[in-house]
């Protein structure tokens, strides 16, 4: 499948775990953008909206919960947060506020790559597209 129309945010305020997973993701073809800082997300989204949002929880300004609940009031844009957090209960907050899925650092890069194409599967799935869309929404 073409991944190419296929944008994603990473938001981690880890330069080394961004670069990783931009790398494994960039690798599969998908368009990454990278953001240290949830409010530099803010200054991009309406021109360039993603089709999926990769997000840390524990970040400077405003953490991963308060940009996971700001997303969903306001997009459909589908969220996996990945976190150093790895209890049950960090997990079903994140899972409450909207995020899609939730992956305890450290965690595989290619287990993150299966999590990206299996959602992206169940979009085109649900949209009846087998395949050429982007599940893009916009904010």
């Amino acid at each position: 499948m073409e991944h190419d129309k296929r944008l994603i945010f990473i938001v981690d305020d880890d330069s080394n775990v961004r670069e990783i997973m931009q790398a494994y993701l960039q690798a599969e073809g998908y368009e990454v953008h990278t953001f240290e800082r949830a409010e530099s997300v803010w200054e991009v989204w309406s021109d360039l909206p993603p089709d999926l949002v990769i997000l840390d929880i524990m970040m400077p300004g405003m953490d991963g919960y308060e940009m996971c609940r700001t997303i969903q009031a306001k997009s459909m844009v589908p969220i996996i947060m990945v976190s150093a957090k790895d209890n049950e209960v960090d997990k079903i907050v994140g899972l409450e506020l909207g995020s899609d899925d939730y992956l305890s650092k450290p965690f595989s890069p290619r287990e993150l790559v299966a999590q990206v194409k299996t959602l992206f599967r169940r979009i085109d799935v649900m949209a009846g597209d087998a395949g050429n869309g982007t599940g893009r929404q916009e904010m």
